[in-house]
């Protein structure tokens, strides 16, 4: 036989070297479908006065390690960073490299983190549960999570639940909690080995796997008050929802161009600008977070404005600027208008136009809606109006009532370029055509009325698409009923907003302040579990009762549309003295 060659020899053995050291699946056979079994642990389950450095498991196969210092959740919380993980072969090996807490009960929740190499199954229901001290803890926290908006509902299983203990200074935005859970696909969740007593109560929807709260843009919830666990408890009930915290600021205000910039830390959810001359000389707009601020005869110079801004969470800003306005050779923007264009109507037209930039002037000779090839409507200053003529010029309403003399049904709402000018003296330059189409007879319902069986007040009533537009709302205050009249024959969905501080909107609550989210109730088909109404032509839907959520807590009793808000209290808890006997 003819010898190997040297480089031919060292390919041979390194393919025979990888061949042996890599951990793979047999070929052929039937597909694997059982996971694997775990034969032995060091320390045993529920092993009790042990203070283990390293955790050992043998499974019954090949098993491999899927993320572990994400997916394994450990109570009480350890530094996950300091953790090393090792799969081999058929064993798991768990380094701990820190020191366990005295006479502690310690929960390993492996989920889906171990699986076999062949078709990835994962162990089922895994854990590993031991005691550092004398005895088990064994008090439990079990509940559900639900989130505030009904039509914007993530994967429940993505839900974190956390126990901080009350006299730690960490909360859901800081810190992993001590106790830890997850909540299942369906939204509950059961907390295990925990020892008694006093704990703040969290869940937050952990899109990033941080074991902690983004204020910004993650879901989150809280109980008001701390939970003392002395047994366990039940039905307690967290409600999740987006809540920006971060701190209301002015970044930054300078000219830019001809006008001024006042840029802020986050859009503001209202704001209010006081000046002799707003509307007038001064205008301004709201673009995301910048507020840019015009005036028609300023160059050079400048004015004190008055500024006050409230954020999504409540936090007002007040302050004084001087704005400045410089000359400035850069080019100004061009005027831009967009339409709700396409939109149907019974007999009257509610169009609606929106600009880039606030609106001085309308050229009304050349504004009307047209029906056939020589009619018109003439649109006159009566029928149009800003929606909010204190405050922005960026958004105008045009209604038009159409006579039943007419028959046409489409209607096309025409403006001429230099019709609008901005206060920047600039006029459209492009003409503007947007159709309206008046709903046949055969194809409206006579409304949708209702019940909100509660007994909060007021409440926000809103008819939206199956998109989630709103596309009618009444603000209710003497009365929970509600009703929707001269419908277009569609699919529809209500929600009510409980408007605790009356102000027309629903507020997402303020962590810092101990205050709730305002809670939202749906209409659904306590039969069939739809949130949907269809609504055909010339039908009526009566009696479209909704039910209220509920409040983040423990169970709420609601009997005969009453809700009555209380906790249920272990009796241990309650304590009686000779003072309270006496009064």
């Amino acid at each position: 036989m003819k010898p190997l060659s040297l480089g031919l020899t060292l390919v041979v053995a390194v393919l025979f070297l990888n061949s042996c050291a890599k951990q793979s699946s047999p070929m052929g056979g039937p597909q694997d479908e059982d996971p694997p079994i775990l034969l032995s642990s060091s320390p045993k389950n529920e092993s009790i006065n042990v203070k283990p450095e390293v955790i050992s498991l043998e499974f019954n196969e090949y098993v491999q390690l899927e993320n572990p210092n994400q997916t394994v959740i450990i109570t009480p919380k350890l530094e996950t960073s300091e953790i090393e993980y090792l799969a081999i072969k058929n064993g798991i090996t768990i380094t701990l490299n820190q020191d366990l807490e005295d006479s502690t009960t310690y929960l390993f929740n492996f989920q889906n983190s171990i699986q076999d190499i062949t078709e990835n199954n994962p162990a089922e229901r895994l854990k590993l549960v031991f005691s550092t001290g004398p005895t088990i803890d064994s008090l439990t926290v079990s509940g559900t999570v639900d989130f505030i908006h009904p039509y914007d509902k993530p994967d429940f299983e993505d839900v974190i639940i956390g126990l901080y203990q009350n006299s730690d200074t960490t909360d859901l935005f800081t810190s992993a909690p001590y106790y830890i859970t997850q909540a299942d696909s369906a939204g509950n969740f059961k907390i295990t080995n925990i020892k008694e007593g006093t704990f703040r109560a969290y869940a937050w929807y952990d899109e990033n796997n941080s074991l902690k709260a983004e204020f910004r843009n993650e879901a989150y919830g809280y109980l008001k008050e701390p939970l003392e666990v002395t047994q366990n408890i039940s039905n307690l009930h967290i409600n999740l929802a987006r809540a920006d915290l971060s701190p209301l600021k002015i970044n930054r205000s300078a000219s830019t161009g001809s006008n001024f910039d006042i840029v802020l830390s986050k859009p503001p959810a209202e704001f209010e600008i006081n000046h002799a001359y707003k509307n007038e000389e001064l205008f301004y707009r709201l673009e995301d977070n910048t507020i840019r601020i015009y005036h028609r005869n300023l160059t050079n110079d400048s004015t004190e404005i008055q500024l006050q801004i409230w954020d999504s969470v409540g936090v007002q800003l007040d302050t004084l600027l001087m704005a400045v306005f410089q000359e400035s050779e850069r080019s100004k923007e061009d005027l831009e208008i967009t339409t709700n264009s396409n939109l149907n109507f019974i007999d009257e037209i509610n169009a609606e136009l929106t600009f880039n930039k606030p609106l001085y002037s309308i050229a009304y000779d050349s504004l009307y809606f047209s029906y056939d090839s020589a009619s018109i409507i003439p649109i006159t200053p009566d029928m149009v109006s800003f929606p909010d003529s204190s405050h922005l010029r960026t958004k105008l309403k045009i209604i038009a009532q159409i006579p039943d003399s007419i028959p046409q049904s489409k209607f096309t709402l025409y403006a001429s370029d230099s019709t609008f000018q901005d206060t920047e003296e600039i006029w459209n330059t492009q003409e503007i055509k947007t159709t309206f189409t008046r709903l046949k007879s055969d194809n409206l319902a006579d409304g949708i009325y209702g019940n909100i069986n509660t007994s909060k007040k007021p409440i926000l009533v809103q008819l939206l698409s199956n998109q989630n537009k709103v596309i009618k709302e009444q603000y209710l205050t003497d009365t929970t009923y509600f009703e929707f009249t001269e419908l277009e024959a569609s699919t529809y969905k209500i929600q009510a907003i409980v408007d605790t501080n009356s102000n027309r909107r629903w507020d997402p609550g303020n962590y810092i302040q101990n205050i709730q989210p305002e809670l939202i109730f749906y209409y659904i088909d306590e039969e069939t579990g739809n949130d949907e109404l269809i609504l055909r032509g010339g039908w009526t839907l009566e009696d479209q009762n909704i039910q209220p959520r509920r409040s983040s807590g423990f169970e709420t009793n609601n009997n005969a549309g009453k809700d009555y808000d209380f906790i249920k209290i272990p009796l241990e808890m309650i304590k009686i003295t000779n003072e309270d006997l006496t009064n």
